[in-house]
């Protein structure tokens, strides 16, 4: 397939959780013969951070102006067998105007933040990536959530046909390698500050932290504010590209998932840094939500945590007790999680949306 894509970024993976799924993906999809072009308004903040400048069988189209940019997206257009916009795209009307306009064999749309999506629609906005119409335009309508998402993706914005698209890791890129001695950690946090995630980080790794003094917290990510409660027992590195993140992970003794507030309320909402740990034989951490079930066994593939006593229980736990529940998980993970399987899941998707239309010719 030649794939279009209209997305957020896939050259930075500076402060969002974009760039990573579509380059784990992207490899994928090339692997199984296909080819991408993504576009994607070239802004300041992603320029100075760009970490990604070539990737074999993809396309970055970089844009200041939508409508400088417009001529050669509708070329592309003409020629693809799948058309895609994104959550969080900067030209999101524009470009499902022009997608829904094009001859594309499907014309879809991926929302990468579902929940915060139906939060923005239920408190009276219209999120500025979607059309004023709605999703009742497109062939297919894929999210990163599944349960619940998926029935309010149709019955608030009209989406004819839905399907889940998770999150994934590629195991190549992230995989156990030697620990590093500056990123040594008994609990490791990676994750762009987020206001809502504050209070379970909090009460999941802050107060931990100064509860056992004498253990090694690491933070990474980006936007983290001043007045945040460090500890002298929390270390912080400011920005992990993803290159980096597998020694960020190997060199964590146990590692925390928290999920977005909206997310965790609508559940079945794993995050890709949850494959990507795993991937990497750390053991994980996380907090619960519906859904967490059908991607790993807690207790036995993962730990979930609601309070603070859980957190210090579960660092507590032997050596072995921990690794046991990290083989687990990366076996699952391996078997399930992996980006050739989502890419294989998007080849399904889309072959189930195009047989009634051939079936109507």
């Amino acid at each position: 397939m030649r794939i279009v894509v209209f997305g957020l970024t896939i050259t930075s993976s500076w402060g969002n959780g974009h760039a990573t799924l579509w380059r784990a993906l992207c490899r994928a999809l090339v692997r199984r013969g296909h080819h991408v072009t993504f576009f994607e308004r070239d802004v300041p903040y992603y320029a100075s951070t760009r970490d990604l400048q070539a990737m074999p069988g993809v396309e970055p189209v970089l844009y200041a102006d939508w409508e400088e940019v417009r001529p050669r997206a509708a070329r592309a257009l003409a020629g693809a067998d799948l058309a895609m916009v994104t959550s969080y795209c900067p030209d999101g009307v524009a470009a499902s105007s022009l997608v829904l306009a094009s001859k594309a064999g499907l014309r879809a749309f991926y929302d990468l933040d579902t929940p915060v999506t139906l939060d923005r629609l239920a408190a009276g906005e219209h999120p500025d990536y979607l059309p004023p119409e709605g999703l009742g335009g497109f062939d297919l309508v894929l999210s990163y959530t599944g349960g619940e998402a998926l029935a309010r993706l149709q019955s608030q914005l009209g989406a004819r046909r839905v399907a889940p698209l998770y999150g994934s890791v590629d195991p190549e890129a992230h995989h156990p390698v030697p620990a590093q001695e500056q990123l040594r950690a008994d609990l490791s946090y990676l994750g762009t500050y987020a206001a809502d995630r504050q209070p379970a980080l909090e009460r999941l790794f802050v107060a931990p932290a100064r509860r056992l003094p004498q253990r090694r917290f690491v933070i990474g990510g980006a936007l983290y504010p001043a007045e945040f409660p460090w500890a002298e027992n929390i270390w912080f590195v400011r920005h992990m590209p993803p290159p980096d993140h597998p020694a960020f992970f190997s060199s964590s003794r146990l590692t925390l998932n928290i999920t977005r507030r909206a997310m965790a309320a609508m559940g079945w909402c794993p995050s890709g840094r949850l494959f990507e740990a795993a991937a990497c034989g750390t053991p994980i951490l996380t907090d619960t939500w519906a859904g967490l079930d059908a991607f790993f066994a807690p207790g036995r593939e993962i730990l979930a945590a609601q309070t603070t006593e859980d957190a210090v229980a579960a660092i507590s736990l032997s050596d072995a007790e921990l690794a046991r529940v990290a083989r687990a998980a990366r076996e699952r993970t391996l078997a399930e999680h992996t980006a050739d399987i989502r890419a294989a899941q998007l080849e399904e998707a889309v072959a189930s949306a195009m047989a009634p239309a051939r079936m109507g010719e």
